[in-house]
């Protein structure tokens, strides 16, 4: 068994023997085996699955958006130096800006559907996307792009042969970053403002006392989560094959 399942089992094992043993009350703090039952039982009876599903939707479709966002203005910053300089402090001031602070002015303004959601998600993860694609665009090998004008190339041609194609690693390792912090930027969008999702569904276990079920929705959270990153880390493989072996080699 690997280590870290191994650590999470032990680390399940000591929890649930701790919750028998009666040193935590159960109600306070439900052992794995409540959280289990609980969660089965809020999939198959309480929507539980209809919850995940808008809370899937709306971090990938904020992802979508903010990886449109993020390469626009990753390409805006690379090909113009006066627009990198005005561009840069505001990329790092939008993040600067407290998102749970902002969700209720956003809810409030585009209303209480997917969209304020959706905007929320994309101003969590386009961040990573500009500045690990904007970075792989600048990194290229200077002697390559020397070769390719000393043959005539046009700086488009040495973007597309060169310059892009160097930034394919570095932008896949900010899609790995961003993609973890949709489900985060769903799950705030939703909890501020949303009557479906995971959020949603935590905050009304909650405020019943159902700290099984809103630990069952923690858990669903984290694993959509690292599904979802598992799910880019696969297509950065297919996509950059050449990537790998190179790696391999070194």
């Amino acid at each position: 068994m690997a280590p870290p399942a191994s650590f999470i089992l032990l680390l399940l094992l000591l929890w649930q023997t701790v919750i028998s043993f009666g040193l935590v009350q159960e109600w306070l703090l439900p052992s794995p085996y409540k959280i289990l039952l609980d969660g089965v039982e809020a999939w198959t009876k309480m929507g539980l699955a209809l919850h995940t599903w808008q809370t899937f939707q709306e971090a990938v479709l904020g992802f979508l958006l903010a990886v449109a966002t993020g390469l626009a203005l990753a390409l805006l910053v690379d090909f113009s130096p006066l627009l990198s300089r005005a561009l840069y402090p505001l990329l790092v001031a939008s993040q600067t800006i407290p998102i749970i602070a902002i969700a209720p002015i956003l809810a409030l303004a585009l209303g209480y559907g997917i969209e304020p959601k959706l905007f929320v998600v994309a101003l969590v993860c386009f961040f990573p996307i500009v500045i690990n694609t904007a970075d792989g665009l600048r990194s290229a090998d200077p002697n390559w792009i020397a070769l390719l004008r000393s043959m005539g190339a046009s700086r488009w041609q040495i973007f597309t042969k060169v310059r892009f194609p160097n930034a394919l690693p570095s932008f896949f390792s900010g899609l790995k970053v961003a993609i973890t912090y949709s489900v985060i930027g769903a799950v705030i969008g939703e909890w501020v403002g949303g009557n479906v999702g995971l959020a949603f569904f935590m905050k009304r276990a909650h405020n019943a006392m159902e700290f099984g079920r809103e630990f069952a929705g923690i858990v669903i959270t984290s694993l959509l989560s690292i599904a979802l990153f598992l799910l880019v880390a696969g297509l950065e493989r297919l996509a950059l094959p050449w990537y790998f072996v190179r790696r391999q080699d070194t």
